[in-house]
């Protein structure tokens, strides 16, 4: 049987890279799509390296972005998250990728999803359905297209580009309804295997949990093939990951918990010292206001994921945060300290009758585009997939 043929582009969105589909070229069927997205990045690989696909073996590199015509009157386009399993037959729709974010308005502009704006800076207004938040992205444009050349640095990304805006509009509760989903800054969970831990629980662009380096046994420095390297620690964050999955209302218990990989993301957390990053530089105590590491899909992250990043500098504005207590900052934008060095993120939060309110968490990144064309997938995996669906065989 022949491959079967897509229209797609390979992107480059900040520290992640994706196959992006217009939603046009896609089939309707969500069954059949999943079969698609899942052949077309290699997955599932025993091998953990998705050689047989477009995948490249690791959470950030196993991804799929689909881009439409908007669903929404306060959006121009609606744009869908997808994280691809590596080992497992696993497509997740359950949390929204920061740094993809940043691809999406350039995307539309090429594609023709919204009309070639005049030179100068381009304004998108993206829908993402999995947290069903509005992002605006901002981004310099030259002779109706994207702009990618550019003397902004993003850490983790070799070279410089031009610079995206993205704003993450009203961020909190995008996924849970709250900002804290249980309501306090700080909880005290007694957590199966690892005993009372204390933690914040914060709901904003995606739900994260953070706990210190401390109550983990760490010191925070620790670079991702360290972390990787220790099983214990690993059982402890995800032990951490599934109880906070419970208490802020995102699954019923702890099976389906262990199910639901991708979210809420967790990390952990520490106050400025000095520390290594991954090109072997010093990241000084001065030279950021709060330190992360943080595990996506099991993974030690080797940057930090963007709506991390937003969720991390929206919960250092929330007085009684973990985050508040040990970011050293004042009222501009947060510097977080990561394995691959320094992201800088605003955050606005503002506090009415003690509850707090995100306005929008924001956040420059760079993209491009890497290679245009088909994508080739094994199109009996896709006959099967709509044999099982129902669907009739293209003819």
């Amino acid at each position: 049987m022949p491959l079967m043929r897509i229209p797609a582009v390979f992107m480059r969105g900040g520290t992640s890279k994706a196959v992006v589909f217009d939603a046009r070229d896609l089939p309707p069927d969500p069954a059949v799509r999943d079969a698609v997205f899942l052949a077309a990045m290699g997955s599932p690989d025993p091998n953990g390296r998705q050689l047989d696909g477009m995948g490249g073996g690791i959470s950030s590199l196993s991804k799929v972005c689909v881009v439409g015509p908007p669903t929404r009157p306060d959006a121009d386009v609606d744009y869908t998250f997808a994280q691809i399993g590596v080992k497992v037959p696993d497509v997740d729709y359950s949390a929204n990728c920061g740094n993809m974010s940043s691809a999406m308005g350039p995307f539309a502009v090429e594609a023709g999803l919204v009309p070639p704006p005049p030179d100068g800076i381009a304004l998108v207004r993206i829908h993402n359905t999995n947290t069903r938040k509005i992002i605006h992205s901002r981004f310099p444009v030259a002779g109706g297209l994207p702009v990618t050349e550019g003397d902004l640095a993003v850490d983790g990304v070799a070279g410089t580009g031009a610079p995206v805006k993205l704003e993450f509009r009203e961020p909190g509760g995008a996924r849970t309804g709250r900002l804290l989903p249980t309501g306090n800054p700080v909880d005290l969970l007694d957590v199966p295997g690892v005993g009372p831990i204390e933690m914040s629980m914060v709901d904003a662009a995606n739900p994260c949990v953070f706990v210190t380096a401390a109550a983990v046994g760490m010191d925070g420095g620790e670079l991702p093939d360290d972390l990787e390297a220790d099983a214990g620690f690993l059982a402890r964050m995800e032990a951490i990951r599934q109880a906070a999955s419970v208490a802020m209302g995102l699954s019923p218990n702890a099976a389906a918990a262990a199910a639901l990989t991708g979210i809420p993301k967790v990390a952990m957390l520490f106050a400025p010292h000095s520390v290594r990053t991954l090109a072997g530089e010093t990241l000084g105590e001065a030279d950021y206001d709060i330190g992360i590491r943080m595990i996506s899909v099991g993974n030690p992250h080797r940057a930090v994921p963007i709506t991390g990043a937003v969720c991390l500098g929206v919960a250092s504005r929330v007085p009684g945060t973990l985050a508040e207590r040990l970011a050293v900052t004042g009222d501009g934008p947060v510097r977080l300290g990561h394995p691959s060095g320094v992201v800088v993120v605003d955050a606005k939060v503002t506090v009415a009758g003690g509850v707090a309110f995100a306005e929008h968490g924001a956040v420059y990144r760079t993209q491009r585009r890497l290679f245009e064309g088909n994508v080739c997938v094994r199109a009996e995996v896709v006959e099967a997939a709509r044999a099982a669906a129902r669907e009739p065989a293209a003819s």
